[in-house]
């Protein structure tokens, strides 16, 4: 299992919400859709999660300092079980 954080959230306009959550080197990703109502409905995003090695796909080359810098932030900010 490894520790990611959020680094990202975009909603599209199909009602979905996607989250992208990033190691704190930003090499390694892995992304959640939501659909927008559910988050409205009570469900909740948190800073962090434990994923699967095997769930984490590799980052964008242009996207890697960016979910760097922010994985670094949420994990010294949040504790991963804090709603975002």
């Amino acid at each position: 299992m490894t520790d990611v954080w959020l680094v990202d959230r975009q909603f599209d306009s199909k009602g979905l919400v996607r989250l992208t959550y990033a190691t704190t080197d930003g090499a390694r990703i892995y992304t959640r859709e939501l659909a927008e109502r559910r988050l409205v409905m009570g469900g909740s995003v948190t800073a962090g999660r434990d994923v699967a090695d095997e769930d984490l796909g590799a980052a964008p080359d242009e996207e890697v300092e960016r979910f760097a810098r922010e994985a670094s932030r949420m994990a010294a900010d949040h504790d991963p079980d804090d709603e975002v």
